[in-house]
């Protein structure tokens, strides 16, 4: 696991999340700050992040 830190698109805390690098996935988390839903779109190659992107789901 690749533990990665960013902001809140809704609170602007800095956050963590645990990221599996043997999968380029896009999947929806709960900030732990202020509990609103982040889209995460995540890619790796040979096991390094690539790119990483965290948006606010749009409601």
């Amino acid at each position: 696991m690749y533990e990665h830190y960013f902001q809140c698109p809704y609170c602007w805390e800095e956050i963590s999340m645990l990221l599996d690098p043997s999968t380029n996935t896009s999947y929806v988390e709960d900030c732990e700050v202020c509990c609103n839903p982040i889209q995460i779109t995540t890619d790796f190659e040979n096991m390094e992040l690539q790119s990483f992107n965290a948006e606010d789901i749009e409601q």
